[in-house]
C-alpha cells in the first residue's frame, strides 16, 4: 500500500501533527471535480505544531487560515493577501490538506487554540470565521429583517452570528430538526417549502446547491442585499435579470480559488471606492 509522504515545510512554515480535521461542502464538490484539485483533501483542522521556523510555536496547539500568499505581489502590499494571484490554498489549491497525519503552514497563519476550547469546537475555527466574514461585508442594522438561507453547518453558524446584530432573524432550510441547534437565540426557522417570505433587506445563501441563487433572490426587497457563500460544482447558467431588475447588491464569499492561467488586471484599471 502507498502511503502519502508527509509534506516538506518551508523556511517560513511550521509542520502540525493533526489532532482533527472537518469535513465541509468545498471538499465534498472537489471530490465531484470542482478546481480539478489533486492531492489531500481537508482545510478545517486543529493541530499541534511539530516542527517550526520559530520554536516557540513548537508543541503549541494551532488552528490556520488556509490561504498561502506570496506577499511581495501588488495584491499582498495592498492588504488583499487572500486574493494573491501565486497563492495556494490548503486541501484546495496547490498544497496538500488535513486529511492526513501532517500538514505545513506559513508559520504567520497559525492561531492559538486557548485551553477553554475542545478539539470539537477548535475545528469549526475556519468554517466559523466564514460566517464572520459576513459582518466584514455587509452593515447589519437591528432593524434589517435577514435570512440565512440554507441548515447545514455553515448556514446555522452563520446564523449565529447574525443574531448578535439583528432582532429580525430566519433560517430557511430543509431540516426543521436543526432548529434544535439554535437554543436561547432570537432565530425563527421556516422549511423553505413553506416559506413566504417577500422584501428581505438580506439574504445569505448557504444552501451548497445551485438552486440557492434563484431561491435567495426569490425573497429580497428591491435594492436588496445577497451574500453568496455556496461552493458548487456546477456550469450553470445563473439568470441575472433580476439581479439587474430590482438592483440587488450582490457579494461572493471571498474568492479563494480560480483556474490558472490568470493574470490580474493592472489596479490603475480599477476605481477603488473609499
Amino acid at each position: 500500500m502507498d502511503i502519502h509522504p508527509a509534506p516538506k515545510r518551508g523556511a517560513t512554515e511550521s509542520l502540525i501533527r493533526i489532532s482533527l480535521a472537518g469535513i465541509c461542502a468545498t471538499d465534498l464538490e472537489i471530490k465531484n471535480g470542482y478546481m480539478d484539485f489533486r492531492g489531500v483533501l481537508g482545510h478545517e483542522f486543529v493541530g499541534v505544531v511539530e516542527e517550526s521556523n520559530d520554536p516557540d510555536w513548537v508543541g503549541r496547539r494551532v488552528v490556520g487560515e488556509i490561504n498561502c500568499s506570496c506577499g511581495g505581489c501588488t495584491f499582498c502590499s495592498r492588504g488583499l493577501r487572500t486574493h494573491c494571484p501565486e497563492r495556494s490554498v490548503l486541501g484546495i489549491l496547490n498544497r496538500d490538506g488535513a486529511f492526513a497525519e501532517f500538514l505545513s503552514l506559513p508559520t504567520e497563519n497559525l492561531h492559538l487554540v486557548p485551553g477553554s476550547l475542545s478539539d470539537e469546537e477548535a475545528v469549526f475555527v475556519e468554517p466559523l470565521a466564514a460566517a464572520c466574514q459576513v459582518l466584514e461585508q455587509v452593515k447589519i442594522d437591528e432593524g434589517d429583517r435577514v435570512a440565512v438561507l440554507g441548515d447545514g453547518k455553515l448556514g446555522l453558524l452563520v446564523a449565529q452570528v447574525l443574531a448578535g446584530v439583528t432582532k429580525h432573524l430566519l433560517v430557511i432550510g430543509r431540516h426543521p430538526e436543526r432548529a434544535g441547534i439554535l437554543p436561547g437565540r432570537p432565530i425563527r426557522f421556516i422549511g423553505v417549502d413553506e416559506c413566504e417570505e417577500r422584501g428581505l433587506d438580506l439574504v445569505v445563501e448557504c444552501t451548497g446547491s445551485p438552486e440557492g441563487f434563484s431561491l435567495a433572490i426569490g425573497f429580497l426587497r428591491p435594492r436588496g442585499t445577497l451574500v453568496l457563500k455556496s461552493t458548487v460544482c456546477d456550469k450553470s447558467l445563473l439568470d441575472l435579470n433580476l439581479v439587474v431588475v430590482n438592483e440587488i447588491t450582490l457579494w461572493v464569499r471571498a474568492a479563494v480559488h480560480f483556474r490558472r492561467p490568470w493574470r490580474p488586471l493592472p489596479l490603475e484599471k480599477f476605481r477603488w471606492l473609499p
